[in-house]
């Protein structure tokens, strides 16, 4: 994991370099954008809905809360041309064939992880009518999530804890057990995250299931239904839909509470089991689902925020994401802050003599 977060945070300091004036005056300024066409007139389902048939991707450069890079909502498209290509350079760079001489790392060293040949984060910004995005948050206007005083603290508390005990695997994270995609990715609101960022559509009238690469999770929405008891806690939450005219909305609660830690490289969300999300989906062009949410907790935010996101449709398959809870590293996580605290025990009765 950590090679892994060094190699983003060198591509992000890549791209911090070239947003500087210097480095934009010799790139050609390219055009922005165009903007979805409002007459645009969706494929439809045997009963006259929109259909969302496909494969679609959230993979992109933009994440849900604004970076200090950026100073507003949209990010001019000279900008964002240079750090779309700095990052292309930098994760070329850190695919580079490992050095064959090296020999094996120190004893006690971090071994490292996967190369970046298995990720798929993305190579453009998100672009939402024209407009190429630097955040996923559009309101508040700062692209932040508001939490309330009592609320950030007890997120960064619930962080901490699922971080840094080791007693019990259902304080851990639940992308680590394989019960759901690491970050938010499988439940609302979703979002996109290092890899397999890809989601499937299946429509009756009755039901709307959207598959999530990663974990594999599929979201059962009754459209027009009724919601389950409140005791009732679904790892993705509860969903119900109804159609306003050419758009899916569809409104989530009920979430299991182990799953109220969402933390990815890319993103970090704190939900209650009891928080609202209000999902909206509209097909805007043939390649293009215009993906909304709002999220409502008055316990730990200061308002509803709101995100827009565009889900792009690809010719990609949705491949196994063969992974199983409780996963094979479990057993060893624990079993090895065990270790740790033997080790210490004994160190401390070796002292004590």
């Amino acid at each position: 994991m950590k090679s892994i977060l060094k190699t983003v945070l060198a591509a992000s300091a890549s791209m911090m370099v070239l947003t500087a004036p210097s480095a934009l005056a010799q790139a050609a300024a390219p055009a922005a954008p165009e903007k979805w066409d409002p007459k645009y007139e969706p494929p439809r389902m045997p009963d006259g809905t929109p259909s969302f048939d496909g494969v679609w991707s959230k993979a992109s450069l933009t994440v849900l809360e604004r970076t200090p890079q950026f100073q507003g909502q949209v990010i001019a498209p000279a900008v964002a041309t240079a750090i779309e290509t700095g990052r292309e350079k930098a994760m070329e760079a850190s695919n580079a064939p490992s050095d064959p001489n090296a020999g094996a790392p120190e004893a006690g060293n971090n071994v490292g992880g996967y190369n970046t040949f298995w990720m798929d984060p993305g190579t453009k910004f998100g672009v939402v009518d024209g407009e190429i995005r630097s955040s996923w948050i559009v309101i508040p206007e700062d692209g932040k999530i508001p939490y309330t005083e009592a609320g950030k603290v007890e997120a960064e508390a619930a962080v901490s804890e699922m971080r840094n005990n080791f007693d019990d695997p259902e304080v851990r994270s639940a992308g680590e057990r394989c019960t759901v995609g690491f970050g938010s990715t499988g439940a609302p609101p979703m979002l996109n995250v290092l890899y397999n960022n890809h989601v499937q559509f299946f429509q009756s009238p009755d039901i709307v299931s959207v598959l999530v690469e990663m974990n594999h999770n599929a979201r059962m929405i009754r459209i027009d239904g009724e919601y389950r008891e409140d005791a009732m806690h679904q790892w993705l939450g509860d969903s119900v839909g109804h159609w306003e005219g050419d758009t899916l909305v569809v409104t989530t609660t009920n979430f299991h509470p182990h799953n109220s830690v969402r933390t990815a490289i890319r993103h970090e969300v704190y939900l209650q089991p009891d928080s609202v999300v209000e999902e909206r989906f509209t097909r805007v062009a043939d390649d293009t689902i215009l993906y909304e949410f709002t999220v409502t907790d008055p316990d730990l935010f200061t308002q509803p925020w709101k995100g827009e996101m565009p889900l792009w449709k690809t010719d990609e398959q949705i491949f196994e994401y063969a992974c199983h809870e409780g996963n094979h590293a479990m057993p060893g996580i624990l079993a090895g802050a065990r270790r740790k605290e033997a080790e210490a025990e004994k160190g401390s009765s070796a002292g004590s003599q």
